[in-house]
């Protein structure tokens, strides 16, 4: 049954192999490569813009296709669980009607999302990311290790 509660959401990376990311405190969207995040050596995201740790960075469109995808999974697991009823109580002194299979909600196809992120080196971590051309220029954050970082000083 544990596998019936469980499913997977494949976040695709752009052509250079970055995924799409998103600060739930300022919103600003920004990208890492998926090895980068995995790494044994990186233990919490900095928000490149903020500064500020949390503990996800989901964006909205993939936390809505998830909620989609679970109700979906919900309804055809109860519809699934109300046949067997009904299965099992025809011809029964009381029976039981499932209905018809509820329609699934549509789940959009995730797609890599904004272009417009430069890519941005950060010496400290030795390794890069995505970010809005306005944070490569006003200065940011390293996403790695926190630490404060201006191109132009």
């Amino acid at each position: 049954m544990s596998d019936e509660l469980s499913f997977e959401i494949e976040i695709p990376t752009d052509n250079d192999g970055f995924v799409l990311l998103q600060c739930p405190l300022c919103g600003e969207f920004f990208k890492l490569a998926p090895a980068d995040i995995k790494a044994d050596d990186v233990l919490e995201i900095w928000c490149p813009n903020c500064g500020l740790k949390s503990e996800n960075y989901i964006t909205d469109e993939i936390r809505d296709l998830a909620l989609r995808m679970a109700k979906n999974h919900v309804q055809d697991m109860i519809h699934r669980q109300m046949k067997e009823l009904e299965r099992k109580t025809r011809g029964g002194l009381i029976s039981f009607k499932a209905g018809h299979t509820p329609t699934a909600e549509y789940e959009p196809p995730v797609i890599p999302g904004i272009d417009e992120l430069e890519v941005q080196n950060y010496p400290c971590c030795k390794r890069q990311a995505k970010i809005s051309p306005s944070v490569k220029l006003t200065g940011g954050y390293c996403p790695f290790c926190g630490v404060s970082y201006d191109e132009h000083k």
